[in-house]
């Protein structure tokens, strides 16, 4: 006999991932809120990302870390560099226009663009987020 109604895990069609997750009272809007991370080689590029990002009420936030150092391989080889790593809160309706606006902006052929769901965070920091962001501002004039 079951303690409850039955659960099954979620299938998540914007990542198209299988979530742990279960289904049992879920909220289609499973993570609203992404971190999107991207690195480049110059200081000043990952501040024209992050300004631009945040003046276009995409993400509320951009951390830039770094120097870091990355190790990868391009065009067969390994490599190895030092870049500074950007990451931006934004949500998952805002995505898209993130992802365009790091590929306008950056200049890799290749630019390392990815989200990472934000499963759990403070009701107040999340609240602030929703609000500095053009889809959830009710002052917005867009």
């Amino acid at each position: 006999m079951s303690d409850g109604p039955e659960t099954q895990p979620c299938y998540d069609p914007v990542f198209s991932i299988l979530s742990a997750k279960v289904c049992s009272g879920y909220n289609s809007r499973m993570s609203e809120w992404l971190q999107v991370a991207t690195t480049t080689a110059q200081k000043q590029d990952a501040e024209r990302i992050a300004a631009a990002l945040v003046d276009q009420r995409l993400a509320a936030c951009v951390q830039i870390v770094g120097p870091i150092t990355s190790t990868y391989r391009w065009q067969g080889h390994v490599e190895s560099s030092q870049e500074w790593l950007c990451l931006a809160k934004t949500s998952r309706e805002e995505y898209a226009a993130v992802e365009a606006v790091i590929v306008k902006l950056h200049p890799y052929d290749v630019p390392e663009i990815v989200a990472t769901p934000i499963v759990a965070g403070s009701r107040s920091y999340l609240d602030w987020l929703r609000s500095e962001l053009r889809s959830g501002s009710t002052t917005n004039e867009e």
